[in-house]
């Protein structure tokens, strides 16, 4: 969307989309939202702010070949996983979308890594629409690192969670 509106940046789309995203929590979850999981929207702003900030800092990083590019998605890759598996072992306040994950985990009773999983290819699958869509049937914006990053986070989160889970509840049974 920033690509054919770019009035608006990729940070305040993603605004936008975590906010829808929190709506479709409200109407899976219904009397199980609480209000404290309104902390979603202002987390929803800094997360689109850091991510137009993230993407000024990692612009000037040079990539040089294709190999470069993999080793950076692979990295990105393992690090938003442990970050997405630590949120959801301690049960805190998520961005949107990993909370909308939970959701549908949650009520399902399907495991989060596969729900995720899931998510993720539906999201690249609805970029891919709303690219055809708007750019004349070409696709902009979506290429292997993304349907990569769709089918493999959530199972390195998968994979993270099964070792980080006994020792960071021991942690956070120790602190309470």
């Amino acid at each position: 969307m920033s690509l054919k509106f770019p009035v608006m940046s990729l940070g305040n789309w993603l605004i936008i989309w975590n906010c829808v995203l929190i709506l479709a929590q409200i109407l899976i979850l219904r009397k199980d939202f609480k209000l404290y999981q309104l902390l979603q929207i202002p987390l929803s702003f800094l997360f689109g702010w850091f991510t137009d900030l993230g993407m000024m800092g990692v612009s000037v990083i040079p990539l040089n070949g294709y190999f470069m590019q993999i080793l950076m998605l692979v990295i990105g890759i393992i690090v938003l996983a442990f970050g997405i598996s630590l949120s959801v072992i301690a049960n805190v306040i998520m961005n949107s979308g990993e909370a909308l994950v939970k959701a549908i985990s949650d009520k399902s009773h399907l495991e989060f890594g596969y729900v995720k999983v899931g998510f993720d290819v539906f999201c690249v699958i609805s970029a891919v629409v709303l690219s055809l869509i708007f750019f004349n049937g070409e696709i902009v914006g979506t290429r292997e690192g993304t349907i990569i990053s769709a089918l493999c986070t959530g199972f390195v989160i998968k994979i993270i969670t099964k070792f980080l889970r006994k020792p960071v509840e021991k942690i956070i049974l120790h602190n309470l």
